[in-house]
């Protein structure tokens, strides 16, 4: 969690003490914990029917939609940059998710007239962009495993116009109004998404495969539906949707700006099944296991309308900018590679990003990018991934 100048964001995205009235949202209401005290924005998804966190999986609320032609779409929903929506729906808060409003990351979509009956009395939408679920994951290796093969095609694409990210909202109007949902399509009359154990629309809720990581040393399970990259794309079992990287900006995570939060995957980490450091996109292409990407940031807070409680929420995005990073082969022969956990210089974890970077044992694998300033300079790829947060293990207090 990064502490400074935190009234000053919350004021610069409108949501200070400034615009506070007596409706302060409090425990016990819609999408909340059930206990007076805790956080009214938990670091697990409250709208979750139900999770398996050893498994890896987790059943989410179903919402239809439409496409232009009046088919179904299936689809979930996790982030709203709206404080009292996000609180209405039970999904992560993430203000910064309003600056790519204006942008081809978001998509525009109507209300269908008279259209009810999903969760939540959420209307039925109507979008512009569609996914085609019916190609063949393909996943092939490259020479050093990662970077793929050329070969390689993903399980499902989105077309022009997509993007998991949608407002039903005029993108021309003030953005300060505007409410921003991410809504990822995992089925329509093509097929499903490669997430998909299982789907009822009748009852309104699919099961998902969920990936593991880390987030300031703890393990957290995320969300990986669309991916910029095609390569990427393939690994995470996502939607390539190039659209997600037109959100501002890369190597760039202010708030005030920005709608991007760093992920860090590394490369090459240890490999072995059975190896209880393994790690890396490497390992993943090996099909060890998931990648157990690092995070930059979460999505819990306490008090949105209290200056002096600072909220992860204002810095935490589900867009994340992939920051990947490789170990050099001196920090190998050295015997120093082993997994990291962290970003961050002030958690307390065995390794982090910033320290190795700095020491010349970690090095980037966009050189050419630009430098994120917030990683110490370590070089973006200009490559987006839609991985919502849904779960954060953290020590009971």
């Amino acid at each position: 969690m990064r502490t400074p100048w935190h009234s000053v964001l919350l004021v610069a995205l409108g949501i200070g003490a400034a615009a506070c009235g007596d409706d302060t949202p409090t425990a016990n209401g819609p999408g909340q914990p059930g206990q007076p005290g805790e956080p009214i924005f938990p670091n697990n998804l409250a709208s979750l029917i139900s999770m398996d966190t050893v498994a890896a999986t987790a059943v989410f609320p179903l919402y239809r939609g439409e496409d232009a032609n009046g088919n179904s779409v299936f689809y979930v929903i996790t982030e709203s940059n709206n404080r009292d929506e996000s609180l209405r729906l039970g999904l992560n808060w993430a203000p910064k998710l309003v600056h790519a409003a204006r942008t081809k990351a978001v998509q525009r979509a109507t209300e269908v007239s008279g259209g009810r009956g999903n969760p939540n009395d959420f209307p039925i939408v109507r979008f512009s962009g569609n996914v085609d679920f019916s190609p063949t994951r393909n996943l092939v290796p490259g020479p050093q495993l990662f970077p793929l093969d050329p070969s390689t095609t993903p399980g499902s694409v989105g077309d022009a116009d997509y993007s998991p990210v949608f407002t039903l909202d005029d993108p021309n109007a003030d953005t300060t109004a505007t409410i921003v949902y991410n809504a990822p399509h995992i089925a329509n009359s093509t097929g499903l998404h490669d997430r998909v154990i299982s789907i009822d629309s009748v009852g309104m809720q699919v099961t998902l495969k969920v990936v593991k990581g880390f987030y300031e040393g703890f393990p957290i399970l995320y969300l990986s539906t669309d991916v910029s990259d095609e390569d990427l794309s393939a690994l995470e079992m996502g939607t390539f949707t190039p659209n997600l990287n037109e959100a501002p900006f890369a190597a760039d995570d202010k708030p005030f700006r920005s709608a991007r939060e760093a992920i860090i995957p590394i490369v090459n980490g240890p490999t072995g099944v059975n190896n209880p450091n393994r790690q890396g996109l490497q390992s993943a292409v090996l099909g060890e296991g998931d990648p157990l990407n690092i995070f930059q940031e979460q999505a819990g807070c306490s008090n949105p309308d209290d200056p002096a409680q600072f909220c992860d929420a204002t810095l935490y995005s589900p867009l994340w900018d992939a920051t990947p990073v490789m170990w050099t082969q001196a920090a190998i022969d050295a015997g120093i590679r082993d997994r990291i956990t962290s970003d961050k210089r002030e958690v307390i974890a065995p390794l982090n990003v910033i320290d190795l970077y700095a020491d010349g044992y970690l090095v980037p694998l966009a050189a050419n990018g630009p430098r994120n300033s917030s990683l110490g300079g370590i070089n973006a790829a200009g490559i987006i991934i839609n991985c919502p947060i849904i779960f954060v293990e953290e020590p009971s207090k």
